[in-house]
């Protein structure tokens, strides 16, 4: 599964499960480790633990691998490494406070 293909089926992955505020960030002229960042908000930390998971599942589904998934006990930030996509997900608090979009936009 290409770039491209693994962004949509992370973006269904979040809207299905009604994730908003949804940014993807190509960061491939930034850093070598990865091409895109994924960044979506949730309303709780059942939500952002149940999106993490819809995303797991919807790309092993697609036949990508999921490397690791960072954040599950306090749920605020939620962080899946998908290889060539990092996905992001927080609580709005978190996603204000720590401003990644701003960070890896350039």
């Amino acid at each position: 599964m290409n770039s491209e293909e693994l962004v949509t089926v992370i973006i269904d992955a979040l809207e299905e499960i009604k994730a908003y505020d949804i940014d993807v960030i190509d960061v491939s002229k930034i850093t070598s480790m990865f091409g895109s960042i994924i960044i979506a908000s949730a309303d709780s930390t059942r939500q952002t633990k149940s999106l993490a998971n819809n995303v797991q599942e919807k790309v092993k589904a697609a036949g990508g691998k999921v490397y690791s998934v960072e954040g599950e006990q306090t749920g605020e930030w939620l962080l899946v490494d998908l290889g060539d996509v990092i996905v992001h997900i927080m609580l709005p608090v978190a996603r204000e406070y720590y401003n990644l979009k701003a960070l890896w936009s350039r």
